[in-house]
C-alpha cells in the first residue's frame, strides 16, 4: 500500500513539477534541496512517474526508468529500502538497489539505486545506458571522483548518444552555480529541445522543513594539539566525550556525534561506557545491522550515535536532536613520488560543519555542539578539497582511457586533474599492462576496468589466478579491495585464515551454520570473492591473453611493464604453484599487486622496499623478522621518514624477483660514492632501489667514469684539485679581472667552473687520464685553468699588465699584491716606499691597490688606498710612535723626498 500521506509530507514535492517541466525543456537539471526535505526518496519516484507529482493519480503509460548513483553504499541500501517502504513494498520490487557484489531487482524494477562504482561500470559497459530514461546523480556536492567521472560521462553520452536522456544533479548546499555550468554547458541540442550549449541548466530550488538550530561553540577546556596525519589529541577525544555527556544530561532525544574515523569512534564509545545511553558506531564497514538500527530510530532508551561523515548526507537518523561536532574529518592524501596512499586529518569544512549541524532539526528544533572556538570558524576551508585533488588517480586513469579519452582534456570536469598525478596514474597503468605508451587501453586493460577493482588489484587478479588458483586469488584480492578490522593484525595470510574462519570455511558457504551475519566485514569479503571467482569462471582472462571469450586477440604487456608475469614476462618461480601453502600465495598475490612494495629487511623490524622508500613494522610484529616482505597496505606519517607496514605477507625472494621482475634491472654502474668520497665502478642487479648483487667493473666506460668524476667535483667542490701557490693566485687574478673588466675575462667560481659546459672545456683533457679520486688530486688546476684565459681575443697576453703578480716599489723589492678579498693589497714596509707620491693602479688604471704600511716588524700601521694624503697627515701620527720602537730605521720628517730602503744601517733625512 503506497504511503501517499509520508511522501506528501515531504517539502520537495512543491519543487518537483518545476524539476519535471525543466527536465521536459532542457534534459538536465540541477536540484538543490537541504537535508530532510526528501530529495532522495521522493524526486526519483516522481521522475519514474510512480509518485503523482499534484496528489493524483500517477500518469498513465509505462514508466520511466531511473537510475540513482549514491556516492557509498551505506546510503544506497537505505535509499531503496525508504523508496519501496514508501510504495508499500520490498526491494527488489519496483525499486531496486545494486553495491558491488550485491544486487536486488529484478524485471519489474524501475528505480534502481546504485553506487557511482556501478554506474560507472555500467557506463563502460554500454555507454547508451539502454533503457535508461533518466539518472539521479546525488550528493554531487560531495565532490567524490566517482560521482565526478560519471557525471562528465553521462554528459559525453547526452551530447553524442542519447540526447533524451534525463540528467539530474542533486546538491544538499547553495554552490550549484558551478555544477549548473557544467549540466548546461554540455547540452545536447536535441530536436524538440533548445540548443543550450554554453547556458548554464536550469536549478531548481526547493525550500526545507527548517527547524530551528541552535549553535554552540563547546572548545576544549584547555588547548589541544592539532591534528597529524591520522593522530588526533586524545584530550580532544576526551572533551569529546564529556560534551556528549553533557548533552544526554541536558537535552532530549538522541545525540548525533561526528568523528574523524574507527580509531576515535573506539575511544569516544569507551569513554562513554556506563552513560546509560545505547551507544551505536556508524562508519563505512558498520554491519548492516547496525546501519538498519540507526536509520530506523529507538525506541524508549536514548541513544547515542558516534559516526564518521558518512551520516553529513544520504541518511536520515531519526530521533536526534543534539549534534556534537569533532570539528574533523578524513581525507585522502596520495604520495605520488613513494606510491603510497594515506587518509589524513583535516579540519572540517565550514560547508561540511553546516550540514553536520543540520542533523539536529531534521524532525524538531535542535542543538548544535561545535568542539571548537567561535573565532575558529573563519578559519575554516569553505569546503572540502575535490577528491580528484588529492586522490590516487589510477583507477580514473584508466576509466577514461577506456573511455577514449586518456589525458581526460575532453571531459567537462569541474576540476581538471593535476597534471603531477595524472603522469603517475599513467605510469601505473602502463606497468601493469592496462595502457600503452600512448595511454590507449589495451584488451588486458579494458578486462581490468571490467572487474571494477583498482587496476593494482585486477593485476594480481589476473596474473596470480594461474598462479594460486582462482578461489585463493579472489580471496586475497577480495580482502585487499576493502582493508580488514586492524584489530587483525598486520600478516595477510593470519588475517585471511582469520576471515576465512570466520566466513564459513574457504570461499564461505552459503546457509552453513557458521555463516557471519549479513553486512559483517566477513560477509562482505565472502560476497566479494565469490564476485570474483565467478568473473574468472565466466570468462576475464587470466593471462590477459584473450582466453576469455571477449573477442580481443592476444596483447603484450608494454616494454617495462609490471604485467610481466601475466603476459609472457617469464614463469613463477618454481616454489610457486596451485599447491603453494597460503602464506606463500598471500606474499604472491601482494607482490604482483603491488610490486613496487617488495620489501627486503635491513635491520628488526626496518625494510627497505623496491621503491626506495624505507618501511617499518609494528612492536611485536611476527612480520619483524622476515627476509622479504610483500607490503600491501602502508602508509607514511606526514613527518616520518618511513613508512608504516599495516598489512603484509612474508615473501621469498625467488618470489619477490619474479612478481617484480620488470623493476629489475642488470646494468653496469659508474657513479660517485658520498660514503667512500671516490668513483664506484659495478656490475650491479637490483630489484627497484634494492640492491641484490654487484661485482667490480674492470674497464667502465670513459664517459661514465668522468661523468662520476665530475659529480664528485660538484658535490666536494674544486679543492679535490691540487692547487700550488701559483694557482691559487692566478685564479684570484682571473677572478679580480672579471669582477673590474667582465668579458672577456671568465667567472672563475667553483660553481662557474664546475658548470656541464665550462667543466669539459678546462678540465677536458685532465679528465680524460683520471679513473678516481687520487687522480684528481694530482691535476695542477693552474695549469688547467690557463685554457680558460681570453686567448683567442689576445687579452690573455696582457695578464700581467692588468693584474699584475708583484710590483716594483721605490726601494727596487719586487712586492706580490694580494687578490684575495675585495680590492687587492699592496702590503710593503713604510720605508720601501719613501719618494712614492702616487697610489699604483692596475687594470688599466681603474683600480688602485690597497696599500698596508708595515712597521719593520711587519705589522700593519697604517692602511691607505691614497699614498699622498697619508704623507701630509698619517705619517707624522705613526713617525711618532714607531721612532722610538725602532730607533735603527730612517724616520724622516720629509718621507716625499727621502730615499727609500730595505735596510736598518741608513738613516737618509735623519731620525
Amino acid at each position: 500500500m503506497t504511503r501517499t500521506d509520508a511522501m506528501f509530507e515531504l517539502p520537495v514535492r512543491t519543487a518537483v513539477p518545476r524539476l519535471l517541466a525543466a527536465l521536459d525543456g532542457h534534459g538536465a537539471a540541477v536540484l538543490e534541496a537541504p537535508p530532510g526535505t526528501g530529495k532522495t526518496t521522493l524526486v526519483p519516484l516522481a521522475l519514474a512517474g510512480l509518485v503523482p507529482p499534484s496528489g493524483g493519480p500517477p500518469s498513465p503509460g509505462p514508466a520511466r526508468r531511473v537510475l540513482v548513483a549514491e556516492p557509498r553504499r551505506m546510503a544506497v541500501r537505505a535509499a531503496a529500502r525508504r523508496m519501496a517502504w514508501l510504495l508499500g513494498e520490498e526491494t527488489g520490487g519496483r525499486v531496486g538497489f545494486t553495491v558491488r557484489g550485491e544486487r536486488r531487482a529484478g524485471p519489474r524494477t524501475v528505480v534502481e539505486v546504485v553506487t557511482t562504482g556501478v554506474l560507472l561500470q555500467r557506463l563502460q559497459r554500454d555507454p547508451e545506458l539502454p533503457g535508461v530514461d533518466a539518472v539521479l546523480l546525488d550528493e554531487c556536492h560531495e565532490r567524490h571522483l566517482d560521482a565526478d567521472t560519471a557525471a562528465a560521462f553521462l554528459l559525453d553520452v547526452r551530447a553524442a548518444l542519447r540526447p533524451e536522456l534525463w540528467l539530474v544533479a542533486a546538491s544538499a548546499t547553495t554552490d550549484t552555480g558551478a555544477w549548473a555550468w557544467l549540466l548546461g554547458g554540455a547540452g545536447s541540442g536535441a530536436p524538440g529541445h533548445p540548443e543550450d550549449t554554453g547556458t548554464p541548466a536550469p536549478v531548481i530550488r526547493a525550500e526545507g522543513r527548517a527547524y530551528p538550530v541552535e549553535i554552540r561553540h563547546a572548545p576544549p577546556p584547555r588547548p589541544v594539539r592539532p591534528p597529524h596525519g591520522t593522530r588526533v589529541d586524545p584530550a580532544l577525544l576526551d572533551h569529546v566525550a564529556a560534551t556528549v555527556r553533557g548533552a544526554l544530561r541536558e537535552g532530549d532525544g538522541d545525540v548525533l556525534c561526528f568523528l574523524p574515523g574507527v580509531g576515535e569512534i573506539a575511544r569516544v564509545a569507551g569513554a562513554l561506557a556506563g552513560s546509560g545511553a545505547e551507544v551505536l558506531r556508524l562508519h563505512g564497514q558498520a554491519p548492516a545491522a547496525v546501519q538498519e538500527a540507526v536509520v530506523r530510530g529507538g525506541g524508549e532508551r536514548r541513544r547515542v550515535v558516534l559516526s564518521t561523515a558518512v551520516a553529513e548526507s544520504s541518511l536520515t537518523v531519526p530521533g536526534v536532536r543534539t549534534v556534537v561536532d569533532a570539528g574533523l574529518a578524513r581525507e585522502p592524501r596520495m604520495d605520488h613520488g613513494r606510491g603510497l596512499g594515506a587518509l589524513t586529518t583535516v579540519r572540517v569544512s565550514a560547508a561540511g560543519a553546516a550540514q553536520r549541524a543540520g542533523r539536529a532539526g531534521r524532525q524538531a528544533p535542535g542543538l548544535a555542539l561545535r568542539c571548537w572556538s567561535e573565532a575558529e570558524d573563519g578559519r575554516l576551508p569553505r569546503r572540502p578539497s575535490p577528491e580528484i585533488a588529492v586522490a590516487d588517480l589510477a583507477p580514473f586513469a584508466l576509466h577514461v582511457a577506456c573511455w577514449g579519452d586518456p589525458d581526460a582534456s575532453g571531459l567537462a570536469l569541474l576540476d581538471r586533474p593535476p597534471a603531477g598525478a595524472m603522469a603517475a596514474a599513467r605510469e601505473v597503468l602502463t606497468a601493469v599492462g592496462a595502457v600503452d605508451r600512448d595511454g590507449r587501453p589495451t584488451g588486458r586493460g579494458r578486462r581490468m576496468a571490467r572487474t571494477g577493482l583498482h587496476p593494482r588489484l585486477a593485476r594480481a587478479l589476473l596474473d596470480g589466478a594461474p598462479e594460486v588458483g582462482a578461489r585463493r586469488a579472489a580471496e586475497l584480492v577480495a580482502l585487499l579491495s576493502e582493508e580488514p578490522p586492524r584489530a587483525l593484525g598486520d600478516d595477510l595470510a593470519a588475517v585471511w585464515r582469520a576471515v576465512r574462519a570466520e566466513g564459513g570455511g574457504r570461499g564461505g558457504r552459503p546457509g552453513g551454520p557458521d555463516r557471519p551475519a549479513a553486512g559483517t566485514y566477513p560477509e562482505r569479503w565472502r560476497r566479494e570473492a565469490r564476485r570474483l571467482e565467478r568473473a574468472l569462471a565466466a570468462g576475464v582472462s587470466v593471462r590477459g591473453d584473450g582466453d576469455g571469450g571477449d573477442g580481443e586477440g592476444t596483447e603484450a604487456a608494454p616494454a617495462g611493464g609490471v604485467a610481466g608475469p601475466g603476459d609472457g614476462g617469464g614463469s613463477a618461480p618454481a616454489a610457486t604453484g596451485r599447491g603453494l601453502p597460503d602464506d606463500a600465495a598471500a606474499g604472491v598475490m601482494a607482490a604482483l599487486a603491488f610490486p613496487e612494495r617488495v620489501a627486503r629487511r635491513r635491520g628488526d623490524g626496518a625494510f627497505l622496499m623496491a621503491s626506495g622508500t624505507g618501511a617499518e613494522t609494528a612492536a611485536g610484529s611476527p612480520l619483524a623478522a622476515a627476509a622479504w616482505l610483500a607490503v600491501a597496505v602502508a602508509d607514511r606519517p606526514v613527518t616520518a621518514a618511513s613508512a608504516r607496514v599495516r598489512l603484509a605477507a612474508v615473501l621469498d625472494e625467488a618470489t619477490a624477483r619474479w612478481a617484480a621482475a620488470p623493476l629489475g634491472s642488470d646494468a653496469e654502474e659508474v657513479r660517485w660514492s658520498e660514503e667512500r668520497g671516490d668513483v664506484v665502478a659495478r656490475r650491479v642487479e637490483r630489484l627497484g632501489a634494492l640492491e641484490l648483487s654487484a661485482r667490480p667493473l674492470r674497464a667502465p666506460e670513459r664517459a661514465a667514469v668522468r661523468a662520476a668524476l665530475l659529480t664528485g667535483l660538484r658535490r666536494e667542490g674544486t679543492g679535490l684539485l691540487r692547487w700550488p701557490a701559483e694557482a691559487v693566485r692566478l685564479r684570484q687574478r682571473m677572478a679580480f679581472l672579471h669582477r673590474e673588466l667582465g668579458g672577456p675575462w671568465p667567472e672563475v667560481s667553483d660553481e662557474a667552473l664546475l658548470a656541464p659546459a665550462r667543466a669539459e672545456e678546462w678540465l677536458g683533457a685532465a679528465l680524460e687520464r683520471a679513473n678516481r679520486r687520487a687522480d684528481l688530486e694530482r691535476i695542477d688546476a693552474g695549469r688547467a685553468l690557463s685554457a680558460l684565459l681570453p686567448w683567442a681575443t689576445g687579452e690573455a697576453a696582457r695578464l700581467d699588465e692588468l693584474a699584475p703578480d708583484r710590483i716594483t716599489v721605490p726601494s727596487g723589492s719586487r712586492v706580490r699584491i694580494d687578490y684575495g678579498e675585495g680590492q687587492p693589497v699592496l702590503a710593503v714596509k713604510i720605508q720601501e716606499l719613501f719618494g712614492w707620491q702616487e697610489t699604483p693602479r692596475i687594470a688599466d688604471g681603474r683600480v688602485p691597490l690597497l696599500v698596508h704600511l708595515l712597521s719593520p716588524a711587519g705589522r700593519p700601521a697604517a692602511v691607505t688606498a691614497d699614498l699622498a694624503s697619508f704623507w701630509r697627515t698619517g705619517y707624522r701620527s705613526v713617525r711618532a710612535e714607531l721612532r722610538g720602537r725602532y730607533p735603527k730605521h730612517p724616520w724622516p720628517e720629509d718621507p716625499a723626498g727621502a730615499e727609500p730602503t730595505r735596510r736598518t744601517s741608513r738613516r737618509p733625512g735623519g731620525g
